[in-house]
């Protein structure tokens, strides 16, 4: 019998170690059998993606409802890949998914009904992870090289109160970010155990 398919996602601001878990749960489930996979979020590989990209990096000038357009467009691009993987009982990892665009757009004065509402038809994940540690924790951990949003601290601020918004619902687990990367794995690792127990 085909395992039942999960998709998990980690959210949370640039440098919470959305990045460092999400390798780590894939490499604890392949050591207990299961397929998993990664997905990044943006998906800069794709020509959308590299817009975005582009976007980020002074290339382009759009405004915050374009981009949140061209993000969740991204994540469409990859819809029939999430859903043919969860059918067969692969368990997907995303870096970044539905949230980032409800945090980031909510943070830049857009509707939370309206980020929700465009991505209706996206598979749901069946558990977000919240990593959540402070916008000053995020500059200090990347000094160099960091896009318009990591270096305004004032939006990752509005940023960090919608996704704590968010993981007040059901299907989220927040998790204080500023502990070892070692103590977070356990939590991580204990939370969605009792996913694949469920049948």
């Amino acid at each position: 019998m085909t395992p039942k398919g999960l998709l998990i996602a980690f959210e949370g601001l640039d440098q919470s170690g959305k990045q460092t878990q999400a390798e780590r749960l894939k490499a604890q489930l392949e050591a207990r059998g299961r397929t998993a996979v990664l997905l990044d979020f943006p998906a800069y590989e794709t020509r959308i993606g590299r817009e975005i990209h582009d976007a980020l990096h002074g290339e382009r000038e759009y405004g915050p409802d374009v981009m949140q357009l061209l993000y969740v467009a991204n994540r469409y691009e990859k819809k029939p890949q999430i859903e043919q993987m969860l059918a067969e009982g692969t368990v997907i990892i995303c870096d970044r998914y539905l949230a980032s665009s409800i945090a980031y757009g909510e943070a830049q004065g857009l509707d939370g009904v309206w980020l929700r509402e465009i991505q209706r038809y996206l598979p749901p994940p069946d558990l977000t992870i919240l990593l959540d540690i402070a916008p000053e924790t995020a500059a200090g951990r990347k000094t160099a090289n960091r896009d318009k949003y990591e270096r305004d601290l004032a939006l990752l601020s509005r940023v960090r109160e919608s996704y704590r918004r968010q993981a007040e619902g059901d299907g989220w687990l927040r998790l204080d970010g500023e502990r070892a990367k070692e103590v977070v794995a356990v939590d991580v690792f204990t939370a969605i155990s009792l996913r694949l127990e469920r049948p």
